[in-house]
């Protein structure tokens, strides 16, 4: 039996999805913060379990059972205890296998995602201190996230963000889910760490000569000096939890932090990944 953290999620909810091509509904449990949430998993007839990471004791009531555990890693800016707390009941419990979704960067300590990214480095430890059997999905910039950097206009505004020549091996989230659904409802993963990634690299320049592409017209890319950019998303009333993130984000591309490349991803799901030129298309060009 194994158990899916976070599967209210977009990760979580899409690995759920994707295991019940390999194995029967009665060998998957959800579990989610907040019940609410649960329809969609109680119309798969996935049995639901509402925990919540900063609770140890429903996590233990959630664990009863359960043989291995997927934990989708936390968004909070305390995920580290969050993580710990999932870790410890999960070992308290006897599960046998934990498999955990971190991140993928060149160097959890000198990336300037650091902040952030710190937590999964330390997650990753003390899982491999755990003495529990692991697997360890190192995942890479979700394609998904782009229009986040380059706004929904982009086809028509053009790509303005500090990036540099930056580049990224983005890969579709449903990809990484599929990808993680494999591996969960499959044997030979033990003790393993795969970096999940897309094939190839690209940079922001590459993306703005996709939408060139697909449009048919020019889109720009301009990358701005940081300050500039930041004194621009102020003019635009953007909050600065939000001009925070994506200045460190930039950063980190500026940094070529994610730009590594690992077959693992086409490995587990048994194909090549999505394009990136094909999600774009969807994205923008889907109506």
């Amino acid at each position: 039996m194994i158990l899916v953290t976070g599967a209210s999620g977009n990760i979580g909810k899409a690995t759920v999805e994707f295991s019940l091509k390999n194995i029967s509904k009665n060998k998957v449990i959800a579990m989610l913060r907040d019940e609410n949430k649960s329809a969609d998993l109680k119309a798969m007839g996935i049995e639901v379990r509402v925990a919540d990471y900063k609770k140890p004791s429903s996590l233990l009531s959630a664990f009863e059972g359960i043989d291995d555990l997927l934990l989708v890693s936390s968004s909070s800016m305390d995920r580290l205890q969050d993580h710990k707390n999932v870790i410890d009941a999960a070992k308290q419990k006897g599960l046998k296998h934990i498999y955990y979704t971190s991140g993928a960067v060149s160097n959890y300590v000198t990336t300037p995602l650091m902040p952030l990214a710190a937590s999964h480095g330390e997650t990753e430890d003390y899982i491999k201190n755990s003495g529990l059997t692991y697997t360890i999905f190192q995942n890479s910039m979700y394609a998904e996230t782009i229009p986040m950097y380059v706004g929904e206009g982009a086809v028509d505004s053009g790509i303005y963000f500090p990036a540099g020549e930056g580049k990224a091996a983005f890969a579709l989230r449903t990809d990484m889910a599929e990808a993680i659904a494999n591996a969960i409802t499959s044997s030979g993963h033990e003790n393993k760490t795969y970096v999940i990634t897309g094939s190839i690299a690209y940079s922001f320049a590459d993306i703005a000569q996709f939408l060139s592409e697909l449009s048919g017209k020019p889109v720009t890319y301009i990358s701005p000096e940081p300050k500039e950019y930041k004194e621009t998303l102020k003019k635009h009333n953007v909050p600065e939890d939000g001009i925070f993130i994506l200045s460190l984000f930039a950063k980190t591309f500026r940094h070529h932090d994610l730009e590594q490349i690992n077959p693992a991803i086409e490995n587990l799901l048994g194909r090549k990944p999505t394009d990136l030129k094909s999600y774009l298309k969807a994205a923008y060009f889907s109506n």
